[in-house]
């Protein structure tokens, strides 16, 4: 069993990129495993929920634009490095995702009155929250509809602009992570200024989950990017500092200013995106330079970093609505409480064990195809 789940990893891995992908994907199963919970337990977790969502956004933004930055800073323009940066991308995201829609296909097809496959087409291309409200299906998705229409539409923005209007690489990124920062903020204050907001779940579904009302996240991460790589000395020089307004802010917008704001006011239909995206780009200085780390939880931090896709992919629709909401427990008012404790635990060692599963057995392999001689020969790259 050991060997089964036992993932080898690169050395040279960032550490403090791996701590800060970690807690975010914490964050998320901790917010979704909430409602497995009995009442106090419940309230007692909800502490411990930040928006891990956001700052896998930034962190996403943050490397992904690094990738961008270098690969044109080192190579001339062309279709063929275009294609090899979307190919890479989607061998790295879109078997596993795939994989789990079709999942949640069959079993809604099987065990769900009245779903209608053709329903989910939209999810095969992403259009199902371009600008509106996610559908029910696979809840989760929503996110991960808006980091692949961040790898469709940026590159080919950059390419476009350093082509048609001859700017350089370190222009055209600023240029455009501008462009779109300041577009998505004006939409979202255009639908706070002409649309009913009154609670959370039309902030939900209106501001929080839709494509057009977020790409700006993505954007604060790429201009980390472009201070990482072409203002390195700034980056760095004042690293602590940064990290500790950034944590600071952090805590301040979770514990103060979400108590204070209503749900339908100007920061939290506008600013609140802006001011976490804000936040996390602050604490990338101090961890995108921490190579290494010392203790017993140097391993877990990495193994959860590491299966941070898949877990994110099984932890809700397929873990805990398709397994442990069907587990056969008779809850009762003397039992209650310990029966949900049991799903509780359940659900995170299925999500550990698993997503271990998964990143193993399907992710690496799939990964590994984009290397491929005959796939590369086929798409010319």
């Amino acid at each position: 069993m050991k060997n089964i789940l036992n993932i080898k990893y690169d050395s040279e891995r960032i550490f403090g990129l791996d701590i800060l992908r970690a807690l975010a994907i914490l964050f998320v199963i901790i917010e979704h495993g909430t409602f497995l919970l009995p009442h106090t337990p419940r309230i007692i977790s909800r502490y411990f929920v930040f928006d891990g969502v956001s700052i896998f956004f930034v962190l996403s933004g943050f490397l992904i634009g690094g990738i961008l930055i270098k690969s044109l800073e080192k190579n001339k323009l062309s279709l063929k490095l275009l294609m090899q940066f979307w190919t890479r991308r989607w061998f790295r995201t879109l078997p596993n995702y795939f994989l789990i829609l079709l999942l949640l296909g069959i079993l809604n097809y099987f065990f769900t009155v009245d779903f209608n496959f053709k329903s989910i087409f939209p999810y095969f291309i992403f259009s199902q929250n371009i600008i509106q409200s996610h559908p029910l299906f696979f809840p989760e998705a929503w996110s991960l509809s808006i980091e692949e229409w961040f790898y469709l539409l940026v590159p080919i923005m950059l390419f476009t602009s350093i082509w048609a209007f001859k700017l350089k690489p370190k222009n055209a990124i600023l240029l455009i992570a501008i462009i779109i920062i300041l577009f998505v903020t004006l939409f979202r204050l255009y639908r706070h200024i002409y649309l009913e907001i009154n609670n959370f779940e039309d902030w939900d579904a209106i501001l929080r989950k839709q494509v057009i009302t977020r790409l700006d996240s993505l954007m604060f991460g790429v201009i980390a990017a472009y201070i990482h790589f072409y203002h390195f000395k700034i980056w760095i020089n004042h690293k602590v500092k940064l990290l500790i307004i950034g944590i600071s802010l952090i805590l301040l917008n979770k514990f103060v200013i979400t108590d204070f704001v209503e749900i339908n006011s100007l920061y939290s239909n506008v600013f609140s995106f802006t001011f976490i995206s804000f936040s996390t780009i602050l604490l990338l200085p101090f961890l995108s330079v921490l190579k290494s780390g010392k203790g017993i939880l140097v391993k877990p931090i990495t193994y959860i970093s590491i299966i941070s896709y898949s877990m994110y992919l099984l932890n809700s629709s397929v873990i805990q609505w398709w397994i442990i909401t069907k587990l056969p427990w008779n809850l009762n008012n003397e039992t209650g409480d310990i029966i949900c404790m049991i799903n509780y635990f359940v659900f995170w060692a299925l999500v550990i064990i698993l997503s271990i599963l998964m990143y193993k057995y399907f992710e690496i392999p799939m990964t590994k195809l984009r290397d491929n001689k005959t796939i590369k020969k086929w798409l010319n790259i």
